[in-house]
């Protein structure tokens, strides 16, 4: 699959990649599992799980996406399916790691929430997270690159670096970085952020 026809299956709705997913389209699954796979991975982190506990947590999510997939009513409802399920499979591998370890502290207070439910203020976080990820990943693909690489690179690249991968003026990058930002500005009004 090419990167311009990943970057227009990210651009379907949920129902659209849920449909494609269900009839098998092997092309709607990676565009699923890229556009949420950011949501599903945060969970784990949050909770201060290591990088590699968490893409165990990442894989066992994805397992119950593929089964439960075809189950989902509601399409609109799969961000918050995916961020409860990535809470649920935290709350079984810190109960089996607490289990190995014979620490009988109470889990729930450790987890700073309750078993059944994602807590409140962190599931407003983590979809406000999402928000974001979703307008820029709608942003057109040059301003969406340069985003991710002076924001969201760790450490951020120099504007040379950015201009050399662009195939831009270095001169040119502040300017049109100033354009990417308000229309990344433009998307996240239009979610509701203020």
């Amino acid at each position: 699959m090419s990167l311009g026809s990943a970057v227009r299956r990210l651009a379907w709705p949920d129902e659209r990649l849920i449909r494609e997913c269900c009839k098998g389209n092997q092309d709607a699954w990676f565009a699923l599992i890229e556009k949420y796979k950011n949501l599903i991975f945060s969970i784990p982190i949050k909770f201060g799980l290591t990088r590699d506990e968490a893409a165990d947590i990442f894989q066992a999510v994805c397992v119950e996406l593929l089964a439960g997939l075809p189950k989902l009513r509601e399409p609109k409802a799969l961000p918050k399916w995916l961020m409860q399920t990535s809470y649920h499979q935290c709350l079984r591998w810190k109960k089996d790691r607490l289990d190995l370890l014979g620490d009988a502290q109470d889990m729930e207070e450790r987890l700073e929430g309750s078993p059944e439910e994602l807590p409140e203020k962190v599931f407003y976080q983590i979809q406000r997270e999402q928000g974001v990820r979703e307008a820029i990943s709608a942003l057109p693909p040059r301003c969406n690159q340069m985003v991710t690489m002076l924001f969201f690179e760790d450490p951020p690249r120099p504007y040379e670096e950015v201009a050399k991968e662009l195939q831009l003026a270095t001169g040119s990058v502040g300017f049109i970085r100033g354009r990417c930002l308000k229309k990344l500005r433009q998307l996240l009004e239009e979610k509701g952020f203020k």
